[in-house]
């Protein structure tokens, strides 16, 4: 008898002591009940104009999957928290997530805000992926074997920009100002350059400003005395200081086309430049939302008016839906949430969606994104499709 109870009691410490080892390396959940997304995307601060409409994407989504039946049978719910554009934030409220359940975590779109998040994902065993943060960094070798970043790379972005301006326009020379304040940035414009040299194309220089200072004045006087002036300036920055880089460019008479990357998809900067000075912009960003973009597009703007009752401003609010429906379609391929077998059904997978054809390497080669990109241009302060893109011979990340 004494035999027996020994060997029962040690069953049951050895089965308590497997069970709290799983618990610190893997946050599964039980396959039952609502499936919950958890998304720590940044609905205030510098970063909300990127992720907010990515939320509202996002909630669309899920409210159409619902009304098909959700996943595997399963009610879909998604909880945002509030990143407040801060890094500390964005993991604090990841890890809420993780306790509370979530099955996989959607992180903001820029490496700096969103790296935290997919960390944090990695920890608990969970897939994590990014609306739209483009910088290569944000890979499966950095972040973890189960994180990817919907977005295309800053390669495929700066590229994309180097070949319009170069095989498109015939623009041969370029001045670069660089926004030193965050890795988008710095790597947008190393990527661009790298790029347009390989063409044949010839940079005057390469200028910095950083995101805050509010005195482009420096930068101004270095534009000026140029002779002869660049074919095209790239500015690689974002709001608020972009559209003073661009008013105080065009106050001085220069006006010269200028390309930058998806930081230009916002509503804030066709406000802020208007007829005076938002002509001859060009930037390469996720889609463009109109019907003529993709197949899908015309019923997401129908559903989206329906929702909000007004048209989307601008493509990140297609990063939320798209992020979702990617999550939706690779489990219900791997028939499971459970997360190693979901993300190897999204390198499988090739995903059909409102921001383009993507295919992702493996986790071995980074996870990079293999995804179209969409050119847009600003006229009189409107902006308006020119077509998608998809460079060769991209630059190494």
């Amino acid at each position: 008898m004494k035999t027996i109870w020994k060997s029962t009691f040690l069953i049951i410490i050895m089965s308590l002591v497997l069970s709290g080892c799983g618990n610190q390396t893997s946050a599964q959940p039980v396959e039952t009940g609502p499936i919950l997304i958890g998304g720590v995307l940044c609905e205030t601060g510098i970063q909300a104009y990127l992720d907010e409409p990515g939320v509202r994407g996002a909630q669309l989504a899920v409210e159409e999957l619902n009304k098909q039946g959700g996943i595997l049978g399963r009610k879909v719910e998604f909880v945002n928290i509030d990143g407040q554009s801060d890094p500390e934030i964005v993991e604090k409220g990841a890890e809420d997530l993780v306790n509370r359940g979530a099955v996989a975590i959607i992180a903001p779109a820029d490496f700096d805000f969103g790296s935290p998040a997919s960390k944090v994902a990695q920890r608990a065993g969970l897939v994590g992926i990014s609306t739209g943060a483009s910088s290569p960094l944000y890979s499966s070798t950095v972040l973890g074997d189960k994180q990817f970043t919907r977005s295309m790379w800053n390669t495929t972005m700066g590229a994309t920009a180097a070949e319009y301006a170069y095989k498109d326009r015939g623009w041969k020379t370029v001045y670069v100002v660089t926004d030193d304040f965050l890795s988008y940035t710095t790597s947008l414009s190393q990527y661009f350059i790298a790029h347009f040299k390989s063409l044949g194309g010839t940079v005057i220089a390469e200028d910095h400003y950083t995101q805050g200072d509010g005195d482009f004045s420096a930068q101004l006087e270095r534009i000026q005395a140029l002779d002869p002036q660049p074919d095209f300036f790239y500015f690689s920055s974002y709001m608020p200081d972009l559209a003073m880089m661009v008013q105080m460019v065009r106050d001085a008479g220069i006006n010269r086309p200028i390309i930058g990357g998806d930081s230009y998809d916002d509503p804030g900067l066709f406000s802020a430049l208007g007829t005076k000075y938002g002509s001859d912009i060009y930037f390469v960003t996720h889609s463009w939302m109109g019907s003529e973009a993709t197949q899908e597009m015309g019923r997401f703007l129908q559903l989206y008016e329906t929702k909000y009752g007004e048209p989307p401003d601008t493509a990140f609010v297609a990063t939320g839906w798209d992020v979702i429906m990617i999550l939706a379609q690779a489990m219900e391929e791997a028939k499971t949430t459970d997360s190693a077998e979901v993300a190897k059904a999204m390198e499988n997978l090739q995903f059909t969606l409102l921001t383009g054809k993507l295919d992702w390497s493996t986790a071995e080669k980074g996870h990079e994104p293999d995804i179209e990109a969409a050119l847009v241009q600003i006229q009189n302060g409107d902006p308006s499709f020119i077509g998608w893109g998809k460079p060769e011979n991209l630059p190494a990340p």
